[in-house]
């Protein structure tokens, strides 16, 4: 089931001092615009790597919910890892049947990538919030 890694999200207090960091310090060449993304809590930027992506996720406001990780992590870090999925609802299944815990309302919502996602719980994923997002459909 599991595909391709396609992103390590990294919270951050500040898209832009990260955008420095990994341009100015890692020699990042490749970096999208930064977005909004409300429905989700967060502002977003993509920084492309020659093999995935490292998705940059700043709080859009204080209801945010990566608020939380920031308060623990004031410098930001390593939020979540991403892997792509042929069909959504199938992993869902899969996960399900395994006795995975999917985080929120349970269903898909539409992530950064505008392709449905899902949150595993990181208690049952040796301590790792994963991520499995529909493959985008110009990858097939």
């Amino acid at each position: 089931m599991i595909g391709n890694l396609n992103h390590v999200g990294v919270a951050t207090p500040s898209i832009a001092d990260s955008i420095r960091l990994y341009r100015d310090i890692l020699g990042a060449t490749k970096i999208g615009e930064p977005f909004d993304l409300p429905a989700q809590g967060v502002k977003v930027c993509f920084i492309d790597t020659p093999t995935a992506q490292i998705e940059l996720i700043e709080p859009y406001d204080e209801t945010s919910p990566i608020t939380g990780f920031l308060a623990k992590n004031p410098k930001g870090g390593q939020h979540h890892v991403c892997f792509e999925v042929v069909d959504i609802h199938d992993a869902i299944a899969q996960m399900r049947a395994k006795g995975m815990t999917i985080l929120g309302t349970g269903e898909p919502r539409i992530g950064a990538h505008g392709t449905p996602v899902v949150f595993l719980h990181p208690k049952e994923m040796g301590g790792v919030l994963i991520e499995l997002m529909e493959t985008p459909k110009e990858a097939h």
